[in-house]
């Protein structure tokens, strides 16, 4: 029976190195967010409980609106943190 050919020998897969340490948020992250979502709240609940005359006077309904860009920038903000 014939032989087969030797064949090469490949090298064994050495996946590329990792990095050593993983990416971290700044110190003022985490506060920021909180904050954020806390005031964003805070302020959406004075807009309903004043019927729409604090925290600012003569916006009206756009009371609401702040309070809710703020509670989205809070949310926005835990997409990145690490």
């Amino acid at each position: 029976m014939p032989e087969s050919r030797n064949r090469r020998k490949k090298a064994a897969y050495v996946p590329p190195p990792r990095e050593t340490a993983p990416k971290t948020n700044p110190t003022w992250w985490v506060p920021t967010m909180l904050t954020l979502m806390v005031l964003g709240l805070a302020w959406v609940v004075v807009t309903y409980i004043s019927q729409s005359q604090y925290p600012i006077p003569g916006i009206d309904a756009w009371n609401l609106a702040i309070g809710f860009g703020l509670i989205l920038g809070g949310f926005g903000m835990t997409m990145n943190w690490r």
